[in-house]
């Protein structure tokens, strides 16, 4: 099986704790024993901190979402240090490139591209370009809302949907450089473009990771025949 795995930074980087980072290495180097993955890391509070810090500085979006890009990368680079040679020595930046590195056996890792993509979008794109049999989205939340459950008492969780209903849901989020949702409207409209089967879990705990791709989660899950 084909795995894109897209992980918040929100959740990786965590107060940088190096332990939590080997945790994740060790969940990705089992999924790699029987799976190609692929592995997307996003920017976190870091990033936005960097962000926010540009901003005032008089920053647009476009720069702030190269120095959005540039933190992902190094995230990226902890992982990547973490793993050792079960993963491609550095980060990938671009997706004929992550296809190519796969090639050797070992996992890719990647993070932002371009502005105006989110790493969410990035691996719903990556999932599409190498024909991946399931993308999963590790993130601060665990799953899918009907609206912010931090903002909202009364939000919530769906256990399964097909990508139209996610698009309709997570249309009205912002799209400025930094901001922080369990998908973002791009990715939504990738996924529904390519009916890839989608899995968003709760990232803070690394063996989710394990669980989705083995068919057992708590998450939401996102397909054009929901709850298979």
């Amino acid at each position: 099986m084909i795995l894109v795995v897209s992980i918040g930074g929100s959740v990786l980087t965590s107060n940088l704790d190096p332990e939590r980072i080997r945790k994740y290495a060790s969940s990705i180097q089992a999924l790699a024993e029987e799976h190609t993955t692929y592995i997307v890391v996003g920017g976190g509070r870091i990033a936005r901190d960097y962000i926010t810090a540009a901003r005032d500085l008089g920053a647009n979006e476009v720069e702030c979402d190269i120095i959005g890009i540039d933190m992902t990368r190094i995230n990226a680079k902890l992982l990547i240090a973490a793993m050792g040679n079960s993963a491609y020595p550095v980060p990938l930046t671009s997706y004929q490139d992550a296809r190519n590195a796969a090639l050797t056996g070992r996992v890719v890792v990647m993070g932002g591209l371009i502005p105006g993509q989110t790493t969410d979008a990035v691996s719903a794109v990556l999932a599409e370009y190498v024909g991946a049999d399931l993308l999963i989205n590790a993130t601060s939340v665990d799953g899918v809302y009907t609206a912010d459950p931090n903002l909202d008492s009364k939000a919530e969780k769906i256990s399964s949907m097909t990508p139209s209903q996610l698009v309709d849901i997570v249309i009205k989020i912002n799209m400025s450089a930094g901001s922080n949702s369990p998908l973002d409207p791009l990715a939504a409209k990738i996924i529904q473009r390519c009916g890839i089967k989608t899995i968003v879990i709760d990232g803070r705990e690394p063996g989710n990771i394990n669980e989705a791709a083995a068919g057992r989660h708590n998450g939401t899950l996102i397909s054009v025949s929901p709850g298979r």
